[in-house]
């Protein structure tokens, strides 16, 4: 396990982490304004679901709801859609994104503990919060038991050769070190997920940010958890090392992003 994993799947620094919506909005913002790849990261998730009419699905750790945001079709579609997350003020936040619709409701689920009997979902979604979770297995252990025989998981993450280990790289000789949480990436999640599936497909997804802006970049780095560092450096000075590293007033940054289907 890399250093500072642990403490980055702690279950009270998770909640306060994301006790409100403000943080996950710059990191999703920078994504919407630079990525290169112009079909978005949640449209292309969303074209591998395989969500047939009448089927029942659980969303676990929704966030703020912006995904589903355009998928109307496909919420009506569900004949029962639960958006759930960790975090209260996530939960309020999806409300407030998505409003009322007949067959979708929201609740706060620990995945740890999921709420629900036994064969209950034809669907279950867990996007970019595994590597949160304190047990995954059992985590993964309630996925598992809350699906319908022949039901599918699906499950988006991050690689570990990333924006976060590109830009430590940057910042190394301030003292910046790779400390984020590598709980389950695109490099280990078929490991953790093959002991509860039959079937485990990997999916990556082609992208890059090239942002012009470097000011956006400052204000995403102070959002990151694992950039130890970071935290004491001037502004003036983040902003510096980004535009030595910049070709032509463009600051190119890797990303790593992908997901799994398990059946």
């Amino acid at each position: 396990m890399r250093k500072g994993a642990m403490k980055l799947n702690d279950g009270a620094a998770v909640k306060e982490q994301y006790r409100t919506a403000e943080k996950l909005d710059i990191r999703t913002a920078i994504h919407s304004r630079y990525s290169t790849n112009r079909q978005g990261f949640g449209n292309w998730i969303f074209s591998h679901y395989r969500i047939e009419p009448g089927m029942s699905v659980l969303e676990l750790g929704c966030g703020t709801g912006q995904m589903w945001v355009g998928q109307e079709r496909l919420m009506d579609t569900c004949g029962r859609l639960i958006l759930s997350d960790f975090s209260e003020g996530m939960l309020q936040k999806a409300r407030e994104t998505l409003g009322e619709r007949g067959r979708v409701g929201f609740q706060q689920i620990d995945i740890q503990r999921i709420p629900f009997e036994d064969n209950t979902f034809d669907v279950v979604i867990a996007n970019m919060m595994l590597y949160h979770v304190p047990d995954i297995p059992k985590g993964l252990g309630e996925v598992r038991r809350v699906l319908k025989e022949g039901g599918r998981f699906y499950a988006a993450t991050y690689g570990e050769k990333g924006m976060m280990e590109y830009l430590c790289g940057l910042f190394r000789e301030y003292g910046a070190e790779a400390v984020g949480n590598y709980l389950f990436t695109l490099q280990n999640g078929e490991t953790q997920l093959s002991p509860f599936f039959d079937k485990v497909e990997r999916f990556l997804y082609e992208d890059a940010l090239e942002v012009t802006d470097l000011g956006d970049m400052a204000d995403y780095i102070t959002t990151l958890e694992g950039m130890s560092g970071l935290g004491r450096l001037p502004r003036e000075t983040v902003l510096a090392v980004l535009a030595k590293h910049s070709v032509d007033g463009v600051l190119r940054l890797p990303k790593e992003y992908g997901m799994f289907a398990a059946q």
